[in-house]
């Protein structure tokens, strides 16, 4: 039986430049990229803010995947979140060129009241004082997982402590890991936020895949408890813009994991997999476009040719 998501985080319009073209205003943001990965697996209630500039062709992309928008706001007379940034060459990390968060700089979450018995919440990457004041808006969830980034570790360092206190999982990228635990070495940074608070940690490594950690997941009845589960990345032959993989990795992990309704290990390791071949579509065209015209035979094709290659 599948359980209810919501996630709460930001929705922007992004303009960039990749060896492959340029963009302007293209439909984005970290809760958009989550809410469309995770929309194949289940459906998903999303929560954020625009300005009255955000394109009707933006919010129908969202409505057409089925995304409850009940949660979005919509600032009279305001200006939607906008970044500006390019890639080059082998297109590991982006330049930012500006940042404009408009809107977003004064987004306060209202969590609709039809929105507050989620089962499984999501706190896209955003202040930790913000991600808290959502978890004090929600009923009892079963599973609450965060992203965070290193602006946040660096700026409201305790705040994000406090709420590792009241998370279940924590998602980050492996420089953020570093940071945050103070430890280069990404499995003891990893044991050391588990120690925080998380059951479980998920590094996103970018190409070279994504790395999870657990404390405090169960396995299926009969087996061992497993700690740890690295995943490479799927070897994509087509990269047109990297914007947005990490939140559609994360939006098809915790699809899935809302399709099945259970969050024990084996559960989750799986729920990677997904979130891995999910985002190698993500980064085939620019912004969303390539979730337009995706199904999830495709997911489920990529994930079977995933799997055969991890097999030895």
């Amino acid at each position: 039986m599948s359980a209810s998501l919501l996630v709460v985080g930001s929705i922007a319009l992004d303009t960039l430049r990749t060896p492959f073209g340029d963009v302007a205003d293209e439909p984005g943001g970290s809760a958009a990229f989550f809410s469309v990965a995770a929309s194949f697996f289940s459906p998903v209630r999303l929560v954020g803010v625009v300005g009255e500039d955000f394109p009707a062709a933006g919010r129908k992309v969202l409505e057409s995947r089925h995304i409850d928008l009940a949660g979005l706001q919509v600032v009279p007379g305001g200006k939607t979140f906008r970044w500006h940034g390019s890639y080059q060459g082998a297109m590991n990390e982006a330049k930012t060129e500006s940042v404009h968060l408009n809107v977003f700089g004064d987004f306060r979450p209202r969590i609709p009241a039809t929105f507050r018995d989620s089962e499984i919440v999501f706190l896209a990457n955003g202040s930790p004082v913000t991600q808290a004041s959502v978890l004090d808006q929600v009923e009892s969830p079963a599973l609450v997982v965060a992203d965070t980034m290193n602006l946040w570790i660096e700026t409201q360092k305790d705040a994000l402590m406090a709420l590792l206190g009241r998370v279940d999982g924590l998602v980050l990228n492996e420089g953020e890991a570093r940071m945050l635990a103070g430890d280069q070495n990404l499995v003891a940074a990893a044991h050391k936020i588990l120690g925080w608070g998380p059951k479980f940690v998920v590094v996103k490594k970018g190409e070279h895949g994504a790395l999870l950690v657990n404390h405090g997941l169960g396995s299926r009845e009969g087996t061992p408890v497993k700690t740890i589960c690295p995943l490479p990345a799927y070897p994509s032959t087509l990269v047109r813009d990297p914007t947005g993989a990490g939140d559609s990795f994360a939006g098809g992990m915790m699809g899935y994991l809302a399709a099945g309704g259970k969050y024990d290990f084996p559960h989750l390791m799986r729920a990677m997999a997904y979130g891995t071949v999910t985002a190698s579509f993500a980064i085939e065209d620019f912004g969303l476009r390539r979730f337009d015209r995706l199904t999830i035979d495709e997911i489920d094709g990529r994930l079977r040719e995933y799997h055969e290659m991890l097999e030895f």
